[in-house]
């Protein structure tokens, strides 16, 4: 009995391990998802309803990472006014929105004009 304790502390370890591991790697969106253009005419007042409503929360309202329920979560949330984020393509915003993972919920309840107007939201933070 006192093997199978050890054997399920081990266990239980080493799926820990390999969760914080795959965590940590970069997301990378499949080359056939990055490469699609957004085809939703921008409309910010729009975009801007959307985001407040289902991203404000973590990303906060400048998309700075600083939302009320930011300090809650174990990922990084992005600083969506960096270069290292506007250098993505629509498409990898899109398929992270929509699709998430770890921390970040996927966004398969909105159509997808409104992740693409999430999308057109996420660009004007720029600084």
């Amino acid at each position: 009995m006192k093997q199978v304790g050890i054997l399920f502390m081990v266990a239980v370890f080493a799926i820990g391990l390999v969760s914080f591991t795959v965590a940590q790697e970069p997301w990378k969106v499949p080359a056939k998802d990055a490469a699609v253009k957004n085809p939703v005419k921008e409309d910010l007042k729009e975009a801007k309803t959307i985001y407040m409503q289902h991203c404000k929360a973590c990303h906060g309202t400048k998309g700075l990472g600083d939302g009320p329920k930011a300090k809650n979560m174990k990922g990084d949330l992005g600083d969506f006014s960096s270069a290292a984020f506007h250098k993505q393509t629509d498409g990898e915003l899109f398929y992270k929105t929509k699709v998430g993972r770890a921390d970040m919920p996927n966004f398969k309840k909105l159509s997808d004009e409104e992740i693409w107007l999430a999308v057109h939201y996420m660009r004007s933070l720029k600084q």
